[in-house]
């Protein structure tokens, strides 16, 4: 089963085992399998579901809401996220503006069929809507009580400072942010977490195994396996590239040693490793079937020892990225449309 943590400086408890339903429904996953893999998330204690409104264009809500029809609202924690375009992609069916924030929720909660959720999530920085009308909006959204809390994923340390400033006058908690971290990609230690740490706001990391990298399948100098995230032309191809290079896939080859020293299978070291940061509230993870998921959940208060971290330090150290400018190039200076 799955333990649980606060999230930032909150009474919310989050599953540190969070499912993310990015890339699968509505996409490469059918609806039945989607739904079974939901609820064999919740038999195993994932209490914490993540999407987005622009996950397959607003379907993946739709899975999701059809796919925990019936359960105890109180008894889980929806995420949702609102920014990139969505609909017919119109000129303010995107961004962070006063009027995409109002119009969004509601269409989120249409779709998950709910009354609200736990967390709304700024799915980037909007840097051409003025800070203060996005933040006015979700506090609207959190007085209209269609969300309980405000998070937002990949922001800087700087956009979390002036964020969290703003929140603090307008009376409502930002708790959360969604980077990219894993024991390769680890651009947020450097100034994100610890402005974080200061701001009680938790991480929620999204691909922390390199979008599969870190399970140890793909092999230097070989052909991707059929069927893997390598060959998924619908999106999952184009965020794996980076990762895709010989000296990274030799490194880690070296990971499989430690992860049997440890008891654990590649997986479940790399989510482990995230886990060991205390400012990560938890781990999204995703699945295109129910077993995937049995393996994930093991990793859940995995403790790794000294040498055990060190070692993985060792082997990954010479290809990991770690660079805190990273983080000032995920958000798009313009909107997309």
């Amino acid at each position: 089963m799955v333990n649980y943590r606060f999230l930032g400086n909150s009474g919310l408890k989050v599953s540190e085992i969070t499912y993310g339903n990015w890339v699968t429904h509505a996409s490469q996953v059918e609806n039945d399998a989607a739904i079974k893999t939901v609820h064999r998330a919740l038999d195993l204690g994932i209490s914490t579901f993540d999407t987005a409104d622009a996950y397959a264009n607003t379907a993946a809500e739709v899975v999701l809401g059809e796919a925990l029809k019936g359960q105890r609202r109180e008894s889980i924690e929806i995420f949702t996220k609102v920014y990139w375009p969505t609909g017919p992609k119109g000129p303010n069916d995107t961004g962070l503006s006063r009027k995409h924030i109002l119009e969004s929720i509601n269409g989120s909660l249409q779709r998950l069929d709910t009354d609200y959720v736990e967390l709304y999530q700024a799915h980037r920085y909007d840097y051409e809507t003025p800070l203060e009308e996005t933040m006015q909006a979700f506090a609207d959204v959190v007085r209209q009580g269609k969300a309980l809390y405000i998070g937002v994923s990949e922001w800087t340390a700087e956009q979390l400072r002036e964020g969290a400033a703003l929140a603090k006058e307008l009376k409502f908690q930002l708790i959360s942010n969604q980077p990219q971290y894993s024991a390769l990609w680890r651009v947020i230690e450097d100034k994100v977490v610890p402005a974080s740490e200061e701001l009680g706001i938790s991480q929620i990391v999204w691909s922390p195994m390199a979008q599969g990298v870190l399970s140890g399948k793909y092999l230097p100098g070989q052909p991707v396996p059929d069927g893997s995230r390598a060959t998924d032309q619908k999106g999952g191809d184009k965020f794996i590239q980076r990762f895709m290079n010989d000296d990274v896939l030799a490194a880690v080859q070296k990971l499989k040693p430690v992860a049997e020293q440890a008891g654990l299978t590649m997986p479940q070291l790399a989510i482990a490793w995230v886990l060991q940061n205390p400012n990560v509230a938890a781990a999204l993870v995703g699945a295109s079937r129910p077993e995937q998921l049995d393996d994930s959940v093991k990793a859940s208060g995995v403790t790794l020892d000294a040498d055990t971290m060190a070692a993985i330090d060792a082997a990954l150290s010479p290809v990991a990225v770690t660079d805190a400018e990273e983080t000032y190039t995920v958000s798009p200076k313009t909107r997309v449309v």
